[in-house]
């Protein structure tokens, strides 16, 4: 339906809104972005790239709903509120403010903002002695959640790549891949976000230094959007060649990379950006090696979706998703089993709909090491 109202709109000439058709709009609302069109569709039709495409148009002059600007700026606004972060949280953990705080952002009562991080990662990371100073050299990207929400995550990635070897590097300067803004067709912001990535890393990317990406949704920008939107830009082709995820990272670039055993079972839900672009091989490969007795769920969307979920408008449709497989599943393992989901939306989706608490592949491999001493 979706595809085919563009084709009106593109081709057949006979919607005469064109960019501005508000029947297009309404037929783009429910897509997720999810980008499993790219992954299943037989001649890859990518509705996510039409979607924010389509929307850089239509609000072209026009100003966006409330939630576009909140959820859009997240790491603008997650950069301010790491300057007193215990302030930022009395405002969005509150029950009163916090109510208040979701009606200004369009969020629906139901759904919880998650806490600032007492210190960002970053911060902790330049504070620390390097555990390893070898000349190989990586470095971790510093995302908007895993740095100012949940530094734990990306704390467990440096241990890792330390004790695989690598003397770790995280980017000084203030950069975002614009993850948020492709869902609500802002990519003239997008672009410059890039662009900045580009400039500040150009001489790691020239010297062939790779990049560990620890959320799947950044990656996908990395790999996707950053060589569609700057197809002649060279940098931007080195450095989507030079991006990993942590899995693949251990895998592919490190020869006979053996993790700790861990004797636990676990369920493995895979982010949609990851399943659609870069698959889940590496990171079953890597379960495997750690022993884990694993399943990964056949789960599709998590329903989060981003910032979808988080819109008050398509809350009910994101518990809907959710609770196809994906909740059911969480719900009816045992409370001993972990639950593995890399990305962040994802975690947010099962801990505010079931309270259980997913962790991210980096933590289980630092709970690896920490049981066997290392």
């Amino acid at each position: 339906m979706r595809w085919h109202a563009l084709r009106r709109m593109f081709w057949w000439k006979v919607i005469d809104e064109g960019w501005k058709s508000e029947a297009v709009k309404e037929s783009l609302d429910l897509c997720l972005a999810c980008k499993g069109c790219k992954g299943e569709c037989p001649v890859s039709v990518d509705m996510a790239t039409y979607k924010a495409e389509f929307l850089s148009h239509y609000y072209e002059g026009r100003l966006r709903p409330a939630h576009a600007y909140a959820f859009g700026y997240i790491d603008r606004l997650a950069q301010l509120a790491s300057i007193a972060p215990s302030v930022a949280n009395f405002f969005t953990q509150s029950r009163g403010l916090s109510t208040i705080a979701k009606s200004i952002a369009g969020m629906p009562h139901q759904r919880q903002i998650p806490a600032f991080a007492r210190q960002t990662f970053k911060r902790w990371f330049v504070r620390r002695k390097p555990k390893s100073t070898d000349n190989r050299e990586v470095i971790l990207w510093p995302d908007t959640f895993n740095n100012y929400f949940f530094p734990n995550r990306a704390k467990a990635a440096a241990e890792i790549l330390e004790a695989a070897g690598y003397r770790v590097n995280v980017p000084k300067q203030a950069l975002c891949c614009g993850r948020p803004l492709y869902d609500f067709g802002m990519l003239g912001r997008a672009k410059r976000l890039l662009r900045r990535i580009l400039s500040s890393l150009r001489d790691q990317i020239a010297a062939g230094i790779p990049v560990v990406v620890l959320e799947p949704s950044c990656l996908a920008v990395f790999r996707d959007e950053m060589v569609n939107l700057l197809p002649a830009d060279e940098d931007a082709k080195r450095l989507s060649e030079q991006t990993f995820l942590l899995s693949e990272f251990l895998e592919k670039r490190i020869e006979n990379y053996k993790p700790p055993a861990l004797a636990r079972k676990a369920i493995v839900h895979g982010h949609c950006h990851q399943k659609a672009l870069m698959g889940m091989d590496s990171d079953e490969r890597l379960l495997s090696k750690l022993g884990l007795d694993f399943e990964t769920l056949d789960s599709g969307c998590c329903g989060m979706a981003g910032s979808f979920g988080f819109e008050k408008d398509h809350y009910d449709i994101s518990m809907q998703v959710g609770e196809l497989v994906l909740l059911p599943a969480v719900r009816k393992d045992t409370e001993d089993a972990l639950i593995i989901a890399n990305g962040f939306s994802c975690r947010e989706q099962i801990v505010q709909a079931t309270g259980r608490q997913p962790v991210h592949l980096a933590e289980v491999i630092q709970m690896a090491m920490q049981d066997s001493g290392g």
